[in-house]
């Protein structure tokens, strides 16, 4: 019996042995992954020596479910986090820090009273603690919200959604039915699974709206933008040419450094990406980019030195030689909490999330507006259903509208995102023009420059279209200037009545080429004379602002007829014809010497431009309307030849007037 009793007690001691030594294993694996950042890997880990750990070893049990609560924290796995708090706090091992992350996550389970409960004990112990005294605001406010709710209306995205996190979401295209965001479905690149969240490491998809609204199936860009790497949290320059995006490196000897980088596109794919350098600091992470809608800064989240705490928004600007200085955004938006995921409605407000202000859980999203009187920062609180006691992140809107899509994990228990549309009906007043070239195409490389009474002065550029939005106010007085090299610039003034309902006020910006001539349309002559009938009065009042409004250039006035009738007899007609214009400019202000005209007859007929095609399909580019090429066509097609070589146009001859 005694041999029994000994080897029993072996037994006993080896496998306390092997315990231990399992246990041993469990800790430094977890610490490994931890130091690495691979927060779903330590937590695994770190489970499993909890598990081996007998309940009478209350210290470490308590020092593990600690070690737990951390790492679920991180990878957003709220309920397992709240329940680790709970174990570390009853073994006694958590601080004062930890109790208030505690305290944080019950206000994100939406666990109102014992946050507050929390709160109050912890403002006691930490009277000067920002987040604590945030906290218990939030805690006695967050159910009042919930409660009154708000104008916003959301629905979850089933089209974007899958089994894994979908978020970020970002509209392009000129009608915005074009939407990019970052997932980690399946369908990401790569075999593996991220140590830092137990997903595919995330890749940018894409969806587009068709004629119908219905969105198609998202699929991964496939133009090398994409990597094994996590790829997230993507934004545009106003002119959808350039995609500026998060970018995750995995280094297996190192924690992980998120960096922003850029891609171009090009026919409509979009290249490898490129690393923005924005500082020399390459141990702080650098994510969640924004372009303002003026596209001169960029805007992103950094945790480098130098800020309030936790994660920062902070911007530098962005010039034709690269980027300058950082800047912190300082209070009121940063906290000693995390503010993340910048981005801008079009009228210039910026929204955000953060944990750190007053809120309803976890990220709510915020507003910062420029108060006008002290061009100082003013923060509102959206509300309830746009924020939730979740994570709600990643706002995109559609155009001047306040609606569009953002992201949230609110009612998943396993913290996955996922893709939410927001509606806010509003009245709202936008400014929509069109830059073209005269008689051609859209001017993708112009630029606007719109100045108001109300102290507006923005400068946008257009999108691929030539077209441009810009939300405007009521009952203020707008003077727009386009401008584009090798063309005159043109201006259109605009004056906003008070709205009683949304209303989009439409203006066409033709821009006169410096370099070919330039036709006038609606100039009417008396039948065989050179006089002006009232019906050219409006035309040619056009061209006496043009050029009033580029005071530097000189013109040649010419005026062209078709090819019946004499040849010496047109001639002269199309002179007294061009000199009747060119007094009608002087009559209205237009210096003498800045004008020349010329009569051509029918010496110089029109030669066809590409736009002018499309409304004739059966004339080419390049086809000149002379004699011989008009009589080899139709009777009805003769006529229009006829009547698109009787012109009037108009050639810059000089932009250096008095300029010297």
């Amino acid at each position: 019996m005694k041999q029994i009793r000994y080897y029993q007690i072996i037994t006993a001691f080896c496998c306390l042995l092997l315990i231990s030594c399992g246990i041993d294993k469990n800790l430094k694996k977890g610490e490994k992954f931890l130091s690495l950042g691979e927060y779903y890997d330590a937590a695994d880990q770190f489970k499993q020596a909890y598990t081996k750990t007998p309940p009478k070893e209350r210290e470490n049990r308590g020092k593990l479910a600690l070690k737990m609560a951390r790492c679920y924290n991180k990878i957003n796995s709220t309920p397992k986090a709240v329940n680790a708090y709970r174990n570390a706090i009853r073994y006694n091992q958590a601080s004062l820090d930890d109790r208030l992350a505690y305290a944080r996550l019950l206000l994100k389970n939406g666990e109102y009273k014992q946050a507050e409960k929390e709160f109050k004990i912890l403002v006691d112990s930490m009277p000067d603690n920002i987040l604590a005294q945030n906290g218990l605001k939030s805690a006695q406010m967050a159910p009042g919200w919930k409660k009154g709710g708000s104008r916003y209306q959301v629905k979850k995205m089933d089209v974007f959604t899958s089994r894994r996190a979908d978020y970020s979401p970002m509209l392009l295209g000129d009608e915005y039915e074009q939407i990019y965001f970052t997932s980690t479905r399946n369908d990401a690149q790569g075999d593996e699974l991220s140590g830092i969240t137990g997903t595919k490491a995330g890749d940018i998809f894409y969806s587009e709206k068709d004629d119908k609204g219905k969105w198609s199936r998202p699929e991964a860009i496939a133009t090398g933008l994409n990597t094994n790497y996590d790829e997230g949290a993507c934004c545009f320059t106003p002119d959808g040419k350039e995609m500026y995006l998060t970018q995750c490196v995995t280094d297996p000897a190192s924690p992980r450094f998120a960096q922003i980088v850029t891609s171009s596109r090009s026919d409509a794919a979009w290249g490898k990406v490129q690393k923005l350098e924005i500082t020399q600091d390459t141990l702080s992470t650098y994510a969640h980019p924004a372009i303002s809608p003026d596209g001169e800064w960029l805007y992103f989240v950094s945790d480098m030195p130098g800020g309030m705490g936790g994660y920062d928004i902070w911007r530098v600007r962005i010039t034709p030689s690269g980027l300058g200085g950082v800047e912190n955004l300082g209070s009121p938006i940063n906290t000693p909490g995390d503010e993340m995921f910048p981005t801008f409605r079009p009228n210039g407000d910026l929204y955000f999330s953060s944990n750190g202000h007053i809120g309803m859980g976890g990220l709510d999203i915020y507003i910062a507006r420029i108060d006008e009187k002290t061009q100082q920062y003013k923060i509102e609180h959206p509300g309830y259903p746009l924020n939730s006691e979740a994570d709600d992140f990643g706002m995109t809107f559609e155009g001047p509208h306040n609606r569009g899509f953002f992201s949230s994990n609110r009612k998943d228990g396993r913290g996955y995102d996922h893709i939410y549309s927001f509606n806010n009906p509003e009245i709202v007043t936008t400014m929509k023009g069109w830059v073209y070239e005269k008689d051609g195409y859209e001017l993708p490389a112009a630029q606007v420059m719109v100045v108001g009474n109300d102290g507006t002065y923005r400068k946008l550029p257009v999108k691929s279209d030539g077209s441009f939005t810009l939300p405007i106010h009521p009952e203020v007085d707008y003077l727009v200037m386009a401008s584009c090299k090798g063309f005159l610039n043109h201006k259109e003034e605009l004056r906003i009545d008070s709205a009683k309902e949304s209303k989009e006020y439409v203006l066409q910006f033709p821009l006169a080429s410096i370099s070919a001539p330039v036709l006038i349309d609606n100039i009417f002559y008396d039948f065989d004379k050179a006089t002006l009938t009232p019906a050219s009065t409006q035309a040619l009042d056009k061209l006496v602002a043009l050029l009033k409004e580029n005071s530097h250039v000189t013109i040649e006035l010419s005026a062209h007829c078709d090819y019946k009738g004499n040849s010496e007899y047109n001639k002269r007609l199309s002179q007294r014809r061009a000199q009747s214009v060119v007094d009608y400019l002087i009559a209205h202000g237009i210096e003498k010497d800045r004008l020349t005209p010329v009569g051509y007859g029918k010496e110089r007929p029109k030669a066809i431009r590409r736009k002018l095609t499309e409304k004739y399909p059966w004339l080419k580019e390049d086809d000149v309307l002379t004699q011989d090429f008009i009589l080899k066509q139709t009777r009805e097609h003769q006529e229009i030849c006829n009547q698109l070589n009787r012109r009037t146009e108009f050639k810059v001859l000089r932009t250096t007037y008095k300029l010297f």
